[in-house]
């Protein structure tokens, strides 16, 4: 097996903006493992939350990744061996999670999702997000969702919230998940979550920074609507921690560093009867669609980081009437486009 890899400049159709930055791209990293004529991709999309860059990314695989030399006989052998060498970084942990499963179900003739024992039939809908942005290109950006059923909407803009949730709501009365991306406080979090009980709204996800706990513990207790947590749920060993804070979780390949560290968040979060929503950062359909592999064994998904850029190189999971719909072929189903010649 032969590694190789590149870093990939992704552009947003519109200024993707959350209450902590802004951004109109982003570079992530795909890594391809090549075996006779199997190729494997992963995608990397690291995040400055977590102190996560290309940067950092490209200094570890510049000094080489191994891989043990009986390669075919156990795949959790494989994953065992490369993991310690890719100095921590969840994001390009996850890249080889998905680029090994992807190997071994090409090997194996089958989609992965059948290894993993999922299914692909009724996948859910998923959400279509709205970033914070400028209020004049609301309705552009309502008008673009307009194939899919439930909208995500970035708040954590205390003065400019609920002008946001009004100016969607002047062209949609489509169900909406709020992410508020730990920027709220209590006091802002009671009023929001009172009123946007009143907006067709279906939760709130993660108001306050992943330190303030006992915050969310309260809201959770007194808010209207679920909440659900995403920086404060990146691995199995958080949930224990927070299952009485929250009503649910939101979990990212990103974050938790792999497939099989998802499945056990999912298997986690069901002992303590947590719901459960697949996420995603802004990413190309490798990741997207490796993600979507697992899309049968959760409750809610919001896996469309792929639909918010103008220059995804693959063609992999489709969205049909606003769900998830997954190939029949083998691995994780990936097609490069003809206008992608630097890619593989």
């Amino acid at each position: 097996m032969k590694l190789s890899f590149t870093t990939y400049r992704i552009f947003l159709k519109h200024p993707f903006g959350i209450s902590r930055s802004t951004n109109n791209w982003y570079d992530i990293v795909l890594v391809f493992l090549h075996d006779g004529d199997i190729i494997a991709r992963g995608e990397a999309a690291p995040s400055l939350r977590y102190n996560e860059s290309t940067e950092k990314i490209l200094s570890t695989l510049n000094k080489g990744i191994s891989f043990p030399e009986t390669n075919s006989k156990n795949i959790d052998n494989i994953l065992s061996f490369v993991y310690p060498q890719l100095s921590g970084i969840k994001s390009l942990q996850a890249a080889f999670s998905m680029a090994l499963w992807d190997w071994w179900s090409q090997k194996k003739n089958k989609p992965l999702y059948s290894l993993f024992g999922c299914k692909n039939i009724n996948l859910l809908k998923t959400s279509f997000t709205i970033a914070i942005g400028n209020l004049k290109e609301i309705e552009k950006k309502v008008e673009e969702a307009e194939p899919y059923h439930i909208l995500k909407v970035k708040l954590g803009t205390p003065k400019n919230d609920k002008k946001i949730i009004r100016e969607i709501r002047k062209f949609t009365d489509k169900k909406i998940r709020v992410d508020a991306n730990e920027g709220w406080d209590f006091d802002t979090s009671v009023e929001m979550c009172n009123w946007l009980s009143y907006q067709n709204v279906e939760f709130v996800e993660q108001p306050f920074p992943a330190k303030n706990l006992e915050k969310s513990k309260k809201l959770t207790e007194i808010s209207p609507l679920d909440i659900y947590a995403d920086e404060n749920s990146r691995f199995t060993s958080d949930i224990s921690k927070i299952k009485d804070s929250f009503s649910g979780i939101n979990i990212k390949l990103m974050k938790c560093g792999s497939l099989e560290e998802s499945i056990k968040m999912i298997n986690e979060a069901r002992k303590y009867k947590l719901k459960i929503m697949l996420g995603c950062m802004v990413e190309t359909s490798v990741g997207i669609t490796a993600a979507a592999h697992l899309a049968s064994m959760v409750d809610k998904v919001d896996l469309d980081g792929n639909l918010l850029i103008n220059n995804d190189p693959y063609d992999g999971v489709k969205i049909v009437n606003g769900k998830l719909f997954l190939n029949s072929f083998s691995g994780l189903g990936l097609k490069l486009k003809s206008n992608n010649k630097r890619l593989i």
